[in-house]
């Protein structure tokens, strides 16, 4: 056994015995859902943070910065790299100072396990209503729908991962990962998945922060490493790209809008609602924007320093670049800590997914609509499940999407970005929100971005104003905004108190 597959396995079954050591703790459905609100601000952070980069991170924008340097002078992608990583760290350090304390602190008032039981009692408390089936019943489906695709995504990215490093066919690593990021999620619950999150967060630090340091001092340093990427194209390594005023203003406005998207992630959203008290809450901000700003950061030197190591074009698929980079920088165990840094990435944003699906069907639609006398441990049962169901589903989508990581992970961003976002800022910092707004900017937020996507959009735009593309979030969070505002001021129910 070689020292690469020897480190996997050992990753592999480290994640199977902490989940099995926390499938002991769950007495009722809120230790199994949010780990009874017990967690600390180091574990929440990590955990928001490897839920909230996930495969897109270490493969997709590493691939993207090397496929297209900081601003793509080709001028052929929608998101540059270097503003793709600006707003993210700005949007999930909005999410952090505007979302997390009040959500923290409003989810246990109501007793709330997910973000729309968080909705139902929230606005039924200013219209009266004790049960709201149709909002709870919408925002579950919408969380179902978008989670499948961003799930089969990381199982994607398992797949390539694991056909970058051992040459197995790609659906044979996508069966491997799923089978074991199902099976720690349906056993381990929340709490398993904070823990895991916090050790896969040490191994992505690792993969995006150290393997591109040590790779830029083995080529020279940084002025080596310049002086080999201008001399391919000196625009690699400019963030304007070279790019005319109307598309770089276009990339610029779809970059911070990927950092919209953070105020609308329910698998994001949770870790909030765990923290062990809302005090936590600076302490774990300051974590999670160090985090951020080091891995986004690290995403894109990596690219630009692969640019240098490998020249362009030496990938048919950019997204297999990063795995090749660790293998050719590192001895094999080392190479393999770090490969296992990307399965971390992906593996935590799955399981989260998975979990806030199977949260969603549990507590949302079996435990309120069918059975609401069912005991603790019989919707522990139903939640996992759940889960199982929603990982063969993911997994038999993962086998037949060909769209990038990338893309499969902006379009599922976008639209819980859009239709949860607007109203879950309004619901926590505006009074006159009210719940037929909220159902409003929900259905308008997603049905935005499908037809944005779907109808050619962007080429349309692009005839009015020639050269103008923006990503499907910025209309559909400014319409899901726009909308609720609107309905909310029509509604006679629009009255009540700040839930600040």
């Amino acid at each position: 056994m070689t020292p690469l597959a020897f480190g996997f396995i050992i990753y592999l079954v480290g994640l199977i015995v902490i989940a099995l050591l926390c499938s002991r703790s769950h007495q009722n459905l809120p230790d199994f859902l949010l780990a009874g609100r017990r967690l600390g601000p180091w574990v929440v952070a990590f955990s928001e943070r490897a839920s909230g980069e996930s495969g897109w991170l270490l493969l997709g924008l590493t691939g993207l910065a090397y496929a297209s340097g900081l601003g793509d002078p080709s001028g052929l992608k929608l998101e540059p790299a270097f503003w793709t990583m600006v707003g993210g760290i700005s949007g999930l350090s909005l999410s952090w100072y505007v979302i997390a304390r009040p959500l923290r602190s409003q989810s246990e008032k109501y007793g709330a396990l997910t973000m729309p039981r968080f909705f139902e009692a929230h606005l039924g408390e200013k219209s009266g209503r004790k049960s709201d089936p149709t909002l709870r019943l919408l925002a579950t489906g919408i969380i179902a729908f978008c989670f499948t695709f961003y799930i089969a995504a990381q199982f994607v990215a398992v797949g390539k991962a694991l056909e970058s490093t051992f040459g197995w066919n790609q659906q044979i690593g996508v069966l491997i990962g799923a089978a074991v990021i199902v099976f720690y999620t349906l056993m381990g619950g929340f709490l398993a998945v904070a823990w895991t999150d916090f050790l896969q967060g040490w191994l992505m630090l690792i993969a995006l922060v150290v393997l591109p340091i040590v790779a830029m001092s083995q080529l020279g340093g940084w002025g080596a490493v310049s002086d080999k990427v201008s001399a391919i194209d000196p625009n690699l390594l400019s963030i304007t790209g070279g790019r005319s005023p109307i598309l770089l203003f276009s990339g610029i406005i779809s970059g911070f809008a990927v950092g919209l998207g953070y105020m609308g992630q329910p698998h994001l959203a949770v870790r909030y609602m765990s923290m062990s008290s809302a005090s936590d809450t600076p302490q774990a901000r300051r974590i999670a924007i160090i985090f951020g700003c080091l891995t986004y950061g690290g995403a894109i030197l990596m690219g630009i320093v692969a640019i240098a190591w490998f020249g362009t074009g030496a990938f048919a698929d950019t997204e297999k670049m990063m795995p090749t980079l660790a293998q050719e920088v590192f001895p094999g165990w080392l190479a393999g800590l770090v490969i296992c840094g990307a399965l971390a990435a992906m593996m935590s944003t799955a399981d989260s997914q998975l979990l806030v699906t199977s949260s969603a069907f549990t507590e949302d639609v079996y435990h309120q609509e069918i059975n609401r006398e069912a005991s603790d441990e019989k919707l522990v049962r139903m939640g996992r499940w759940v889960t199982l169901s929603v990982g063969l589903l993911a997994f038999a989508l993962s086998t037949q999407s060909g769209s990038s990581i990338f893309k499969k992970v902006l379009f599922a961003w976008s639209g819980l970005g859009s239709a949860f976002g607007p109203p879950l800022l309004l619901c926590l910092h505006w009074s006159r929100t009210s719940r037929n707004g909220v159902i409003a900017g929900m259905v308008s937020g997603l049905v935005t971005v499908l037809c944005w996507d779907n109808l050619n959009a962007n080429e349309v735009l692009s005839g009015w104003i020639p050269e103008l593309r923006l990503y499907s979030l910025v209309p559909g969070f400014l319409v899901s905004l726009l909308v609720t505002l609107f309905v909310s001021t029509l509604s006679p129910n629009s009255g009540g108190k700040n839930a600040n």
